[in-house]
């Protein structure tokens, strides 16, 4: 992807590397999707056998060339991915991370009770797992890539049950634009989705998520909810050459509720 980025939202051919699918309603398999009409070629990664059960059907479906074991906390299962990533492909051009995980009584309650391996598992997880995988993936975009990273409003703002993951949330954005800086200049893109609710595994683990589902859509502009596709589409942009000039940057995808005072 040379600097200035060609002007089309065609992906024919490109490299992409997928990580956080768990099913069918994960947003990662929603931005899988996308990139697959638009004619990506596709790797993807799981965690854990009972996990690989459901992601390898998904995977065949999409016609995608590998699937990976990697939790994003071991480094040596991240090297063995980009090893394999390299073997496969020799080089890599985007990046997608939908990944995320905090303790379920980290969710629950006040925030300040959060324990001190709460905190420091959901910041390596969701945060810190895009730093580390951008390690790997850099020097395989010698031709310039794009990456793409799924944060939410509780970054941004306290939203009831969210706790730790947004404050890891918040981490993971400003990470989004140190990783911007450091990489532009080898003409690799870094940006995140701030995506509306969706009902997805990891949400059911926060608290009174369908209450967010409900809000979201008597008081956004839009008065609905987001779906799954606009979020892949959504991705598929900030992941093409239309978007060439757009880095560092957090794309709120929520029908505009992030727009709101209250």
């Amino acid at each position: 992807m040379n600097p200035g980025g060609t002007v089309s939202a065609g992906l024919d051919g490109r490299r992409a590397l997928v990580l956080g699918v768990a099913n069918q309603r994960s947003i990662a398999w929603g931005i899988a999707e996308k990139l697959a009409a638009a004619g990506a070629r596709l790797g993807f990664t799981y965690q854990g056998e009972k996990l690989k059960d459901w992601v390898q059907p998904l995977v065949a479906s999409a016609k995608g060339e590998f699937l990976v074991p990697c939790d994003v906390s071991s480094d040596s299962d991240v090297a063995a991915l980009f090893r394999h990533v390299r073997e496969a492909w020799g080089g890599l051009d985007i990046l997608v991370h939908s990944i995320a995980f905090a303790k379920r009584e980290d969710l629950e309650g006040e925030y300040l009770r959060t324990s001190r391996d709460g905190f420091l598992l959901a910041q390596e997880v969701s945060a810190y797992s895009l730093t580390r995988l951008c390690q790997e993936a850099a020097p395989l975009m010698s031709a310039g890539g794009a990456i793409v990273a799924l944060t939410y409003l509780g970054g941004e703002r306290v939203v009831p049950g969210y706790n730790v993951m947004g404050v890891a949330k918040a981490s993971l954005e400003m990470s989004v634009r140190y990783l911007a800086a450091d990489l532009g200049p080898r003409g690799i893109r870094v940006n995140a989705i701030s995506a509306g609710p969706v009902k997805t595994l990891a949400a059911r683990g926060v608290s009174g998520f369908t209450q967010i589902l409900e809000i979201v859509e008597k008081k956004a502009p839009l008065r609905r909810n987001v779906a799954l596709e606009e979020i892949g589409a959504a991705a598929c942009f900030l992941l093409s050459g239309a978007a060439g000039a757009i880095t560092g940057e957090v794309l709120h995808v929520d029908c505009g509720f992030h727009v709101l005072g209250m």
